[in-house]
């Protein structure tokens, strides 16, 4: 039984991520949505369909091991959410297994890994929603050689269509490597603007607790600490296993991904988690000094309802007392028998007052 005919984008250059165009072309791959080759020069142009066969087949010859610069490359993205997909890009035979099976993984995690012609991994990036720090977290994988990068996604990722457009601009550095490192990098921007915004966060939230007035409310104040403290914990378990993927002593990148994946990146990525380190110190110290203040202020207030029920103690004893239906009751008769029950409760009150201040309760 025939499998079910599956529609394949064009393979497209510039422009947005997904574009559809009319028409019908033979279809070599599921879920391609862009290939392009390009020269030494910046100059890009789209596969044919021949072109991507023979590259995605293993027989289009490698220029790996050729010293220099290479003269001409080849970028192709793919969208793996359907399943087809994924088992094409799975059983790749341009790239060792273990490659392959990274670019068709559906599962978020981050990793890089190396042979001694061929780099893959997987990266994170944010997701396309409008507001910066809204945006969630999902990861694109790829693969490449020096004339040879396949990249994957599953969830549409603005990073990679802007690198798409910034290699068509020609404002990436020639080879797959450059387009590797400048997604990474653009993506460590964004999460250090974030930790701008968040320092600022704090910064505001400090402020208020130095001018802190009693009749303020802190609760506000919590709220933007917690919340700042918790956006930068999520940036902070992403942003650590790149630190550490980089920085492992037992990777063994080419020399032609070194400089661009390992030196470059290296002190940006560990910057990026140092920020974040202070973020989060000064977002706790922050919040256990809000935490006393709350503590001190509750506190303060019972004492205030303490005492008042302790001056109020007297004056309850003294209307209980004058309260009960008893005959004989002293000033129960005469017109001036509230006025000085009155007096006999603030004169209690009184006498308990001074007995506080002087065992220093008060």
């Amino acid at each position: 039984m025939s499998s079910p005919r599956v529609k394949k984008p064009y393979p497209i250059i510039g422009g947005t991520d997904l574009v559809k165009r009319r028409g019908k072309r033979s279809g070599v791959v599921n879920g391609l949505v862009w290939a392009v080759s390009v020269a030494s020069s910046g100059e890009s142009h789209p596969l044919t369909d021949e072109e991507i066969n023979a590259i995605l087949n293993g027989s289009m010859p490698a220029e790996d091991e050729v010293p220099g610069i290479v003269d001409k490359w080849f970028w192709l993205h793919f969208d793996t959410v359907h399943s087809a997909a994924r088992l094409q890009v799975a059983h790749l035979t341009c790239f060792p297994r273990e490659a392959c099976l990274v670019l068709a993984e559906t599962e978020y995690g981050i990793t890089l890994e190396a042979t001694d012609h061929v780099v893959w991994g997987a990266m994170p990036a944010f997701d396309d929603a409008v507001l910066e720090e809204d945006r969630d977290f999902c990861a694109w994988r790829f693969a490449m050689r020096r004339d040879l990068l396949v990249t994957t996604r599953r969830n549409p990722i603005p990073v990679l269509g802007s690198t798409f457009r910034s290699l068509k601009a020609g404002k990436v550095s020639a080879g797959p490597i450059g387009v590797i490192e400048r997604t990474i990098r653009v993506f460590i921007a964004s999460v250090r603007r974030q930790i701008g915004r968040l320092d600022d966060e704090v910064d505001r939230a400090e402020d208020a607790l130095l001018r802190f007035e009693r009749k303020r409310d802190l609760g506000h104040l919590g709220a933007i600490v917690g919340k700042s403290r918790r956006r930068a914990t999520e940036l902070r378990r992403v942003v650590t296993p790149i630190d550490r993927v980089i920085r492992d002593a037992d990777l063994n990148l080419p020399l032609w991904a070194e400089d661009e994946l390992r030196d470059r990146l290296e002190n940006q990525v560990h910057a990026a988690l140092d920020d974040l380190l202070a973020v989060q110190e000064r977002s706790r110290s922050l919040q256990d000094e809000l935490s006393s203040m709350q503590v001190e202020e509750t506190n303060r207030r019972l004492y205030i309802v303490s005492v008042a029920t302790i001056l109020m103690l007297p004056a309850t004893l003294v209307t209980g007392f004058f309260g009960m239906n008893t005959g004989g009751m002293f000033l129960q008769t005469g017109a001036l028998g509230t006025i000085w029950a009155g007096i006999v409760c603030a004169v209690f009150m009184l006498l308990t007052w001074i007995f506080l201040k002087v065992a220093r309760l008060l």
